[in-house]
């Protein structure tokens, strides 16, 4: 199954600032990524988010695009996660999968339910512009690419 060139699934999931984020209200400032996330105990996941949080600021404010990861573990969990890791940005929390599985899928690990990383461009139109889901736990595309990407019109900087 893949997203690419097809409309993105609209969501609406409870962040770790207390609120909810919608997807489809995200797109009226520019594009958004969509990260789909293991687990609040993934390290990959951490790693990952990093380096999304290293651009996320200047995303938004330069490009209008906002950053959701999709986290597929409670609230409370997601909040341990982004306070252990200095994360900035807000995680959403997907607990049962529910996002993940109609996105890249979910998977039965020794965690539990899984998502299966993935990171998504969504152009403004709602449109998938790039998927990337992982085939290893550590496969994962970063920030700093996904800026490129955006910055160069939805190409690949570097092909």
């Amino acid at each position: 199954m893949t997203l690419d060139g097809e409309r993105a699934p609209d969501f609406t999931l409870p962040n770790t600032a207390g609120g909810e984020t919608t997807l489809s209200e995200t797109l009226g400032s520019g594009p958004t990524v969509v990260l789909i996330n293991r687990g609040s105990w993934c390290s990959f996941c951490a790693e990952q988010l990093s380096t999304f949080d290293r651009v996320a600021e200047d995303l938004r404010f330069n490009d209008g695009v906002d950053v959701l990861p999709v986290v597929t573990s409670p609230l409370s969990r997601c909040r341990e996660m982004r306070d252990r890791f200095g994360l900035s940005v807000q995680l959403l929390a997907d607990p049962d999968g529910e996002v993940a599985g109609t996105y890249s899928g979910t998977e039965r690990t020794s965690h539990g339910l899984t998502g299966i990383a993935a990171t998504y461009v969504v152009d403004e139109e709602g449109i998938v512009r790039y998927e990337q889901v992982a085939d290893h736990p550590a496969d994962r595309t970063h920030g700093n690419w996904v800026r490129y990407f955006l910055r160069n019109g939805f190409e690949d900087p570097f092909a």
